[in-house]
C-alpha cells in the first residue's frame, strides 16, 4: 500500500469512518501492504487512555447477553465502544460461526459502536497478534472502551484475555463440576467474577462460594469483586461498570495498568514473531529429508539454534 493510501486510511480512522476502520483491521489480519505504516501511525494517546475489558466464561453463562447490556449502558453514558468477538471456527474450513455479531445487531445502526468478529482458524498466535492490533485501531478511531469477548475458558481464551486491562469471568448457577474445575484458574485470570442469571436457584450459594475465593483480592483493593447480574433484564450492569471504574482507578494509581500492558505487549510481540516465522519454518520443514529419523523436539531445537546463530 503506497504511503499516501496509508495516510488516507489513518485520516479515516481519525474521522471515525467505519469503512476505514474495517479496512485497517483487515490489512492487519491479512498482514497486507501498508500494515507497518498504519500501526506506526496510530494515535498513541488514545491507545494509552482506552479501557480494554476481557469477558470470558463457560458457554451458556450469558457472556454475549452481558456484553450487549454493557454496551447499552456505556452508550447511555455517551462512551464510544469497540467490540472484538472471538468466534470458534472450523479447523478444516476456517469458517467462523460469527454468532456474536448476530447478537450485537441491536447496536448495528449505532455509529459509536464498532463490532469486529475474529475467527480463530486454529491459529492462536496469529489471532492474539491481530486482536491486539485491532484494539489499537479501534482506540485510534475514538473508542473509549473496548470489550474482548471470548468463546470459552480454554487456553486460547486465557491467552487472548491477557490483552485486557481488566477481565470479567462470567458464571451462572447450575454449572456444577465445571465451576469446581475452574476455581484455580479463576484466581489467576479474573479481576471480577460476575454471577449472571442470578435469579436462578443456587445463585446465592455460588456468590458465597466465589466470595471466599476472591476474599484476598477484595481485601487488597477494597473493591467488591464478586457481582451479580441478570443481563437479560439489564440488572446489575451499572454496578459492574461502577466497580470496573473504581478498579481502573486503583490499577492506575498503583502502576498496575502500565505493568499489565507492558507484559501484554511482550506477549503480543512473541505472537507476531511466531506468526511471521511460521511460513518460512513450514517451508523448511517440508524440504528436510530426515523427517522420519529425528524426534520432533530435537528437530525443533536444531532449527531454533540455526535461527539464533544467524548474524
Amino acid at each position: 500500500m503506497p504511503a499516501n493510501n496509508s495516510n488516507t486510511l489513518l485520516q479515516g480512522l481519525a474521522d471515525r469512518d467505519p469503512r476505514a476502520i474495517g479496512k485497517a483491521i483487515s490489512v492487519v489480519e491479512n498482514n497486507g501492504d501498508g500494515v507497518t505504516e498504519i500501526l506506526a501511525g496510530l494515535d498513541r494517546k488514545q491507545i494509552e487512555d482506552v479501557l480494554v475489558l476481557g469477558i470470558t466464561g463457560p458457554p451458556g453463562a450469558g457472556k454475549s447477553t452481558l456484553t450487549s447490556s454493557l454496551i447499552s449502558q456505556l452508550r447511555s453514558d455517551e462512551k464510544r465502544v469497540g467490540i472484538i468477538a472471538i468466534d470458534p471456527s472450523s479447523p478444516i474450513s476456517g469458517g467462523a460461526i460469527l454468532g456474536d455479531r448476530v447478537r450485537m445487531m441491536q447496536h448495528a445502526l449505532d455509529q459509536d459502536v464498532v463490532v469486529r468478529s475474529m475467527a480463530t482458524r486454529g491459529r492462536l498466535g496469529g489471532l492474539c497478534a491481530s486482536a491486539g492490533a485491532t484494539v489499537r485501531i479501534m482506540a485510534a478511531s475514538g473508542c473509549e472502551v473496548i470489550i474482548i469477548e471470548t468463546v470459552g475458558v480454554g487456553q486460547s481464551e486465557m491467552d487472548i484475555v491477557r490483552l485486557a486491562d481488566i477481565t470479567l469471568m462470567v458464571l451462572a448457577p447450575g454449572f456444577g463440576d465445571d465451576i469446581q474445575a475452574m476455581k484455580a484458574g479463576l484466581l489467576e485470570v479474573a479481576d471480577f467474577l460476575i454471577v449472571n442469571k442470578s435469579d436462578l436457584g443456587g445463585a446465592d450459594a455460588l456468590v458465597m462460594d466465589m466470595k471466599q475465593i476472591f476474599a484476598a483480592k477484595e481485601e487488597e483493593s477494597g473493591i467488591p469483586r464478586v457481582l451479580q447480574s441478570i443481563a437479560s433484564e439489564d440488572k446489575g450492569i451499572k454496578d459492574i461498570l461502577d466497580g470496573v471504574q473504581r478498579f481502573t482507578t486503583y490499577l492506575t494509581a498503583n502502576n498496575i495498568k502500565v505493568e499489565r500492558r507492558k507484559k501484554a505487549m511482550q506477549g503480543e510481540t512473541l505472537d507476531w514473531i511466531f506468526e511471521m516465522l511460521r511460513p518460512a519454518l513450514t517451508e523448511k520443514l517440508e524440504t528436510q529429508t530426515d523427517q522420519g529419523q529425528k524426534d520432533p523436539r530435537v528437530r525443533a531445537k536444531e532449527m531454533i539454534q540455526q535461527l539464533l546463530s544467524v548474524d
